[in-house]
């Protein structure tokens, strides 16, 4: 199922999305209907937590009152949130080479902009790649980030007035589901309720001034609406091989990147496992791969400006469109 979190009537429901009709299924008003006392569609939260039971539920209500016309709405003019719009906890990671590589050398660009100039900038750019520090291999790689910052599909995100360099990242994430502690890695796919899209917007000139402190990003990352996730939630018997999916960037319709989800360092299975060593991993959290090779504007000397539209497409998923302004 494609789970969406949207706004009807003034009040924030969950539903089933049928891309092929190009319809959304309201599931909290489906579940009033037949049950009042059935809290488990009242939010993406509350069906996590519902588990394997939520989810046979919202089969049954969907098979049972499919065909009821006022409990569906035309995809098209659905006002989409984000479809988990609080995680209970945001991680990012480091997953993918290309983009490790890439982005460290598009580092020392910036850095070389601030000093030299453009020359400076595109002799740094042309620069070869160095080889890939051994710890990325070691464990994963990730660091958190503000889960009350979230937004979703077709907003508008207001750029920080402290940055000047607007950048995007195209990543695959997932949204946990069964509290625990300690998962193994072979049962830690038990523990992905589904998959979704992240936008993960970057001050770039900031986070590079920050990073010079190796604590890790704050206020390059951390902004209102500089976390984007959706357009939904994809099940994981619909998503098919989460590690070899392809993904494509569009800047104002122009196709500027594609790669694939291949070649993660670390799989989310392992991910998981590390992340859960003597601590608990709650339902519906949220964790990104880190960005797909390529998939960046700091890996391709090209960042995004005033009024443009980036939209973010992974196979069995859909596309995630935000639109970036700069504040006065």
């Amino acid at each position: 199922m494609k789970l969406a979190t949207f706004r009807r009537e003034g009040s924030e429901r969950i539903g089933v999305v049928d891309t092929g009709g190009a319809m959304l299924f309201d599931l909290t008003a489906a579940a009033e209907r037949d049950d009042p006392a059935d809290r488990r569609f009242d939010s993406m939260l509350a069906l996590i937590d519902a588990d394997d039971a939520g989810l046979d539920a919202a089969r049954a209500l969907l098979d049972k009152r499919g065909g009821e016309p006022d409990l569906s709405i035309r995809l098209a003019g659905a006002e989409l949130l984000a479809p988990l719009p609080q995680p209970r906890q945001m991680r990012d990671g480091m997953s993918f080479e290309t983009h490790i590589l890439q982005s460290a050398r598009g580092g020392r660009a910036l850095a070389a902009l601030a000093v030299g100039g453009e020359s400076a900038f595109r002799a740094a750019m042309a620069e070869p790649l160095g080889d890939l520090p051994a710890v990325y291999r070691k464990l994963p790689i990730y660091y958190i980030t503000n889960r009350m910052t979230v937004r979703g599909p077709d907003t508008t995100v207001r750029w920080p007035r402290y940055s000047k360099v607007m950048d995007y990242e195209l990543e695959l994430g997932v949204v946990t589901r069964r509290t625990r502690a300690d998962i193994p890695v072979g049962e830690a796919r038990g523990h992905i309720f589904g998959y979704t899209i992240f936008n993960d917007f970057s001050a770039r000139d900031i986070q590079s001034l920050e990073m010079e402190g190796r604590l890790g990003p704050a206020k390059g990352k951390s902004f209102d609406g500089g976390n984007v996730l959706g357009p939904w939630i994809v099940t994981p018997d619909e998503i098919g091989d989460p590690q070899n999916l392809g993904v494509e960037v569009r800047v104002n319709g122009q196709m500027r990147s594609r790669g694939r989800t291949a070649g993660m360092l670390f799989s989310f299975e392992q991910i998981l496992a590390h992340a859960s060593r003597d601590e608990t991993i709650h339902a519906g959290e949220f964790f990104g791969s880190g960005t797909v090779g390529n998939c960046c504007g700091l890996e391709l000397g090209r960042f995004l400006e005033h009024g443009d539209v980036i939209e973010l497409e992974v196979d069995n998923i859909g596309v995630l469109r935000n639109k970036v302004e700069r504040q006065a």
